[in-house]
């Protein structure tokens, strides 16, 4: 059996999870690991094939409680012809609703099997206090864990599919910020802006998931953009911000109503 790891991950907390759960299931194998980025938008340009000796952990953020809709395309190229799947989203503290249920049946309809899936809190995208620092050690530890009992079902032969995860089949609609007097806010449209602070170096332009920020002038951002913030966290200048009224209110929104717990992971085997 080979191990892979795949996964899009703006601000690097999806890659940490999806990385430990492939690295450990293949150490209790005994086999390798491979593990796919495909953040980058070359990445996502040929379908990635697996084989039915292969074992697949495949890891999505969650943006407002389903698997990314710019991600979707994607995802449905991607080919499991009888591998194992592993389907893995990250949340940012507050619900992953039906992300996960979302992101098996996708795995399930690209034709890998389903063995289990997990459900971890990485520090949310537009905050560094909701869910800060997180994934941390805690929680390595309870992926390694989560491996741990994979890799024990893979040898126990117990390969029944689909697995059973959170969520409704089919999914609802995606999570609506509200105002106080119940208006949705539509953040779809917003922007990153660049302040003074910024040299022009390209770094933002290079590392867009979705190649929309100018890499001659990156106060452009002429694509869409998908709010995952590696633009802003990532700046070495720390010359990106969000500016939006609507944006602003729906960050402090989730950090008042979240930001005093510790939501907690999810695993499924």
């Amino acid at each position: 059996m080979s191990v892979h790891g795949m996964f899009f991950s703006g601000t690097g907390t999806t890659e940490r999870v999806v990385r430990a759960a492939a690295g450990r299931i293949a150490e209790r194998l005994g086999c390798g690991a491979e593990v796919f980025d495909f953040t980058p938008p070359g990445a996502r340009q040929e379908p990635k094939c697996f084989q039915k000796d292969d074992l697949v952990v495949l890891g999505v953020p969650v943006i407002a409680g389903r698997v990314p809709n710019l991600l979707l395309k994607y995802l449905g190229t991607v080919q499991g012809s009888g591998a194992l799947g592993v389907p893995v989203v990250l949340f940012g503290n507050r619900s992953y609703d039906d992300a996960l249920i979302e992101l098996r049946d996708i795995m399930e309809s690209g034709g890998f099997r389903t063995i289990a899936g997990g459900a971890f809190v990485g520090e949310h995208s537009f905050s560094t206090t909701l869910g800060r620092g997180r994934p941390d050690a805690d929680d390595l530890v309870q992926v390694q864990e989560f491996a741990d009992r994979i890799a024990e079902k893979v040898q126990a032969g117990a390969l029944a599919s689909p697995i059973a995860v959170r969520g409704e089949s089919p999914v609802r609609g995606y999570y609506t910020p509200r105002d106080r007097n119940g208006n949705g806010i539509d953040i779809r449209k917003v922007k990153p802006k660049t302040s003074e602070a910024c040299t022009k170096c390209g770094w933002c332009a290079a590392v867009c998931p979705l190649g929309s920020i100018n890499g001659g002038d990156p106060s452009v951002v002429s694509g869409i953009c998908m709010k995952c913030c590696k633009c802003i966290k990532g700046c070495p200048r720390g010359a990106k911000y969000f500016d939006d009224a609507g944006y602003l209110y729906h960050k402090e929104e989730l950090e008042a109503m979240y930001g005093g717990r510790r939501a907690e992971n999810e695993i499924f085997v």
